[in-house]
Protein backbone atom coordinates (compact mmCIF):
# COMPACT_ATOMS: atom_id res chain seq x y z
CA UNK A 1 0.00 0.00 0.00
CA UNK A 2 1.45 3.45 -1.13
CA UNK A 3 1.89 6.04 1.77
CA UNK A 4 -0.16 8.38 0.20
CA UNK A 5 -3.07 6.44 0.03
CA UNK A 6 -2.84 5.56 3.74
CA UNK A 7 -5.07 7.36 6.36
CA UNK A 8 -4.86 8.98 9.83
CA UNK A 9 -6.44 7.39 12.68
CA UNK A 10 -6.75 8.81 16.41
CA UNK A 11 -7.41 6.32 19.47
CA UNK A 12 -8.78 7.50 22.75
CA UNK A 13 -11.38 9.07 24.25
CA UNK A 14 -14.32 10.59 22.74
CA UNK A 15 -13.10 14.16 24.28
CA UNK A 16 -9.97 13.24 22.60
CA UNK A 17 -10.89 12.16 19.02
CA UNK A 18 -14.16 14.52 18.53
CA UNK A 19 -11.62 17.77 17.38
CA UNK A 20 -9.69 14.88 15.40
CA UNK A 21 -12.77 13.59 13.55
CA UNK A 22 -13.90 17.47 13.32
CA UNK A 23 -10.80 17.76 11.65
CA UNK A 24 -11.77 15.06 8.28
CA UNK A 25 -10.25 12.00 10.60
CA UNK A 26 -12.28 9.27 9.40
CA UNK A 27 -11.09 6.24 11.30
CA UNK A 28 -11.58 6.92 15.74
CA UNK A 29 -11.43 4.61 17.98
CA UNK A 30 -13.53 6.01 21.13
CA UNK A 31 -12.61 4.27 24.41
CA UNK A 32 -13.99 6.51 27.05
CA UNK A 33 -11.30 6.85 30.43
CA UNK A 34 -13.49 4.87 32.71
CA UNK A 35 -12.85 1.60 29.88
CA UNK A 36 -9.18 2.32 28.94
CA UNK A 37 -7.49 -0.06 31.36
CA UNK A 38 -10.04 -2.93 29.79
CA UNK A 39 -10.30 -1.77 26.11
CA UNK A 40 -7.33 -0.13 24.91
CA UNK A 41 -5.29 -2.48 24.10
CA UNK A 42 -7.37 -3.95 21.96
CA UNK A 43 -8.57 -0.81 20.33
CA UNK A 44 -4.90 0.34 19.59
CA UNK A 45 -3.81 -3.66 18.27
CA UNK A 46 -6.73 -3.47 15.89
CA UNK A 47 -5.62 0.06 14.53
CA UNK A 48 -2.17 -0.53 14.21
CA UNK A 49 -2.89 -3.80 12.39
CA UNK A 50 -4.83 -2.19 10.22
CA UNK A 51 -2.99 -1.97 6.53
CA UNK A 52 -4.88 1.50 5.60
CA UNK A 53 -3.57 3.10 8.74
CA UNK A 54 -0.16 5.23 8.19
CA UNK A 55 -0.42 7.56 11.71
CA UNK A 56 -2.13 6.58 14.83
CA UNK A 57 -2.27 9.47 17.21
CA UNK A 58 -3.33 8.85 20.56
CA UNK A 59 -2.87 11.19 23.78
CA UNK A 60 0.15 10.57 25.79
CA UNK A 61 -1.54 9.96 29.29
CA UNK A 62 -2.91 6.99 27.40
CA UNK A 63 0.25 5.16 27.44
CA UNK A 64 0.00 4.20 31.11
CA UNK A 65 -3.40 2.42 30.13
CA UNK A 66 -1.89 0.14 28.03
CA UNK A 67 0.21 -3.17 28.66
CA UNK A 68 3.69 -3.61 28.63
CA UNK A 69 3.58 -5.62 25.21
CA UNK A 70 1.29 -3.27 23.43
CA UNK A 71 2.96 -0.11 24.97
CA UNK A 72 6.41 -1.53 23.36
CA UNK A 73 4.40 -1.98 20.33
CA UNK A 74 3.51 1.39 19.83
CA UNK A 75 6.73 2.74 21.00
CA UNK A 76 9.04 0.50 18.39
CA UNK A 77 6.28 0.67 15.32
CA UNK A 78 7.57 2.50 12.42
CA UNK A 79 4.59 1.79 10.38
CA UNK A 80 1.99 3.02 11.07
CA UNK A 81 4.31 5.82 13.18
CA UNK A 82 2.49 6.35 16.89
CA UNK A 83 1.75 10.38 17.36
CA UNK A 84 1.52 10.64 21.19
CA UNK A 85 0.27 14.27 21.52
CA UNK A 86 -0.11 16.11 25.17
CA UNK A 87 2.32 15.46 28.58
CA UNK A 88 5.56 17.15 29.19
CA UNK A 89 7.29 15.96 26.51
CA UNK A 90 7.16 18.93 23.81
CA UNK A 91 7.92 19.02 20.75
CA UNK A 92 11.03 16.49 20.94
CA UNK A 93 9.00 12.97 21.24
CA UNK A 94 7.05 14.14 17.98
CA UNK A 95 10.33 15.02 16.38
CA UNK A 96 11.86 11.28 17.69
CA UNK A 97 8.62 9.62 16.40
CA UNK A 98 9.40 11.40 12.86
CA UNK A 99 12.81 10.63 12.55
CA UNK A 100 12.03 6.95 13.53
CA UNK A 101 9.42 6.56 10.43
CA UNK A 102 11.22 8.46 8.09
CA UNK A 103 15.27 7.91 8.65
CA UNK A 104 15.47 11.37 8.84
CA UNK A 105 15.96 14.19 11.61
CA UNK A 106 13.67 17.30 9.73
CA UNK A 107 14.58 19.32 12.34
CA UNK A 108 18.33 19.41 12.83
CA UNK A 109 19.07 22.42 11.07
CA UNK A 110 17.44 24.07 13.80
CA UNK A 111 19.97 23.00 16.72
Amino acid sequence: MSAGSQEIAVVGSPEFTTGFRLAGVRKFENVPDEEKDDALDDAVSETMEDDNIGIVVMHDDDLEHLSRDVREAVETSVEPVVVTLGGGTGSGNLREQIKRAIGIDLMEDED
